[in-house]
């Protein structure tokens, strides 16, 4: 299997929403989103498939040595073998992958977050910066796409904070600041129960509309700030703004029933979704 077979596998295995944004890319964009894409893939399941939490630390710091081998010329591991032919055309540098390790190892730091500027930290690094490395390959000539590219990639994690509520649980993690559960009379152990109908109630639902509305928020803000001049680039970003903000509505009409279930798209629908976008523009 060559690098390109294996981050190819790697994109399709995950089912996520972003492998269907890709197809509508040129090859060389498409090879390279879809091997950053793959690196990010990696690390990320370093921290969710090893419940050893040294063990994982210490798979992360592998993956740090080898970001730097990689970008000194030396990549070993597929992923990178893929992305490096194409990192400095599209400017993709150490730090930027440096940063989404970073905020792996958050997850082995921490497990709540006490107010939503702390969240924003964790997003930022797992989330938006992935949004500026991908903007970049897709084409930005106007220095303002990368503020649109970090606003859509927050809107994007909270729509994943929302829809993996219990999948988070199960590993013990929180992600929605303690102090908004607070603020909503709803505890840990309400969530961390995962199970219908005990961790279901009126202040669950409320919590759960707050952090929706934010969601929303952030996809029109980054939507305001996308320029005209790079609308037509920035499609496939558009096309997975558009299914997540589908799923987030799907979520929201199911009445928020994240915590003993994964709610997710069909793949039919994503592509229509994608197709349309790849149509309208927009």
């Amino acid at each position: 299997m060559t690098p390109n077979q294996y981050v190819e596998a790697k994109a399709a295995q995950s089912g996520s929403s972003f492998y269907y944004a890709f197809k509508f890319l040129q090859p060389a964009q498409r090879e390279a989103i879809t091997a950053f894409y793959a690196v990010c893939r990696e690390v990320d399941d370093v921290v969710d498939e090893v419940s050893d939490p040294s063990v994982a630390a210490s798979k992360l710091a592998w993956w740090r040595r080898e970001v730097g081998a990689a970008f000194s010329g030396q990549p070993s591991h597929p992923a990178l073998q893929a992305l490096m032919p194409h990192a400095a055309t599209f400017g993709i540098e150490a730090h930027h992958v440096l940063a989404v390790i970073e905020g792996c190892e958050m997850d082995l730091q921490q497990t709540r977050y006490l107010d939503y500027a702390g969240l924003q930290r964790y997003c930022h690094l797992v989330a938006g910066v992935v949004g500026e490395v991908a903007s970049g390959i897709f084409g930005r000539t106007d220095p303002q796409t990368t503020a649109y590219a970090h606003r859509l990639g927050l809107a994007l994690q909270l729509t994943n904070i929302i829809r993996d509520v219990g999948d988070d649980a199960r590993r013990g993690r929180i992600y929605l600041p303690v102090n908004e559960l607070q603020q909503f009379g709803v505890t840990a152990q309400d969530i961390l129960k995962r199970e219908a109908p005990w961790g279901y109630s009126e202040r669950f639902t409320a919590l759960m509309r707050f952090q929706a509305a934010r969601a929303h928020q952030a996809y029109d803000e980054a939507l305001a700030l996308l320029p005209e001049a790079d609308r037509r680039t920035q499609k496939p970003g558009l096309m997975m703004a558009n299914i997540y903000r589908s799923l987030l509505r799907e979520i929201e009409a199911g009445g928020f029933q994240v915590l003993h279930q994964r709610i997710a798209l069909t793949p039919l629908r994503k592509v229509w979704i994608a197709m349309k976008t790849n149509w309208r523009g927009r």
